[in-house]
């Protein structure tokens, strides 16, 4: 499977999502806010989304950041 990571520029919480992504070996598309997005397109997503990163896996949404990082853990169980 693949996960979509829609992030912005300078986001730590988005080089984080990354980073643990690849420590666990899942492949992701980044997507960066402005050039493969916008807010609005964000927004139909994850309708309740505060801030970036979004993370979704095959267009199921997972949720931000401590969303991604719950989801990674209970994936390895």
């Amino acid at each position: 499977f693949m996960i979509n990571i829609y992030g912005k520029d300078q986001c730590p919480r988005c080089d984080m999502a990354k980073n643990i992504a690849e420590q666990g070996g899942i492949e992701y598309v980044y997507k960066k806010l402005g050039v493969d997005y916008t807010k609005e397109d964000l927004l139909e997503i994850f309708p309740n989304a505060m801030s970036v990163p979004q993370i979704s896996s095959d267009d199921t949404p997972i949720g931000g950041y401590p969303e991604f990082s719950r989801w990674i853990q209970n994936k390895d169980n």
